[in-house]
């Protein structure tokens, strides 16, 4: 039963049952890819080594649809995601866990793809997959595959990064363009071809944030990653946290070119769009330009811009100034027009 399991094209029930074609799964798949000596023993938890300062824990889960997209997959955001939730509080990664949901019927193939670019965005990072576990559920119950990944890290003693820690006079950086992750997916979904290259932002920023606190620690007060509801929800949950009012400059806002153009066909605002690969950072300002030089000297951080500051007065809000003048309220997003985007 266990050999006739292993030869078929996709998944089984008997592969989330515990019995053999779990092993074989686990053995002849999830190992040859993510064997690690913590992994490879497959207790029940992974006992780690203790380490010096503050422990930081996440999870998440990952539902996008479609599960494959320009600059990347499921795996892959699931690790970057998770490692950028431990990043933006100051954390050094250490290991992850691995859960799938796995619908019956979901090509093995498939699946081989995503473990294989699990594995090479944990090993680029240097941070492994310590434990997992697999559950299968019958056809029609799921979509093809989810995927739930926690995290650890620690901290050290001396930071304390939080939107709560923001001042007045303090400078807004966005690592890099906004909306790439969104907008590539949401043209996915609706299967509109846009002319230039519109790819997935996703990428670990744990070295950014690294060498960004070896410099400027005490002048780095907020790390975000504008996720879900993109850099204007992310803002104003910083303004509300803070107590502060979060002043943007139009003009200094970050988006490629061919993003714009499809955020104007579809009647999009980059600002609301999801980004995997882009912190917002939060600095003195009188450490604003060291930062945004830090930055630029990095791969993750190549388009980073200094997008506004924070001021004192209307407590909790983000506004904007137009080219022409005026100024605007960006609120958070209402609603939601990216369903399924991570």
């Amino acid at each position: 039963m266990g050999d006739r399991n292993m030869s078929e094209k996709t998944i089984l029930l008997d592969h989330g049952s515990g019995g053999l074609a779990s092993g074989k799964l686990i053995s002849e798949l999830f190992l040859k890819y993510l064997d690690n000596p913590i992994l490879k023993t497959l207790e029940d938890s992974a006992v780690l080594e203790n380490r010096p300062g503050k422990l930081a824990f996440t999870t998440d889960s990952y539902v996008v649809d479609p599960i494959f997209f320009p600059g990347g997959d499921i795996g892959k955001l699931a690790v970057h995601g998770t490692i950028n939730d431990l990043a933006m509080r100051g954390a050094e990664p250490l290991c992850l866990s691995l859960g799938l949901i796995l619908e019956e019927g979901f090509s093995l193939e498939e699946l081989e793809r995503i473990i294989i670019s699990i594995s090479r965005a944990c090993s680029k990072a240097d941070v492994p997959v310590v434990t997992g576990d697999t559950k299968v559920v019958p056809k029609g119950k799921g979509d093809k595959i989810f995927i739930n990944t926690s995290g650890i890290g620690f901290v050290d003693p001396q930071i304390d990064i939080s939107s709560r820690k923001a001042q007045p006079g303090d400078i807004v950086i966005l690592s890099g363009t906004m909306g790439d992750h969104g907008i590539t997916i949401m043209t996915r979904q609706a299967g509109i071809a846009v002319q230039g290259d519109l790819r997935s932002d996703t990428m670990p920023l744990h070295t950014l944030v690294k060498k960004l606190l070896a410099r400027l620690s005490a002048d780095l007060h907020t790390l975000r990653d504008p996720t879900r509801g993109g850099v204007a929800s992310t803002l104003n949950e910083i303004a509300v946290n803070s107590g502060l009012c979060i002043e943007l400059d139009d003009q200094s806002l970050p988006v490629r070119a061919e993003v714009k153009a499809a955020c104007e066909l579809l009647g999009l605002e980059p600002l609301y769009l999801a980004n995997e690969g882009k912190c917002l950072a939060v600095v003195s300002g009188d450490k604003a330009e060291e930062a945004l030089s830090i930055m630029h000297g990095t791969r993750e951080g190549a388009e980073a811009a200094i997008i506004g500051r924070l001021v004192s007065g209307k407590e909790g809000r983000v506004l904007i100034n137009t080219p022409v003048g005026g100024t605007r309220v960006v609120s958070p997003l209402h609603g939601n027009p990216l369903p399924r985007i991570c």
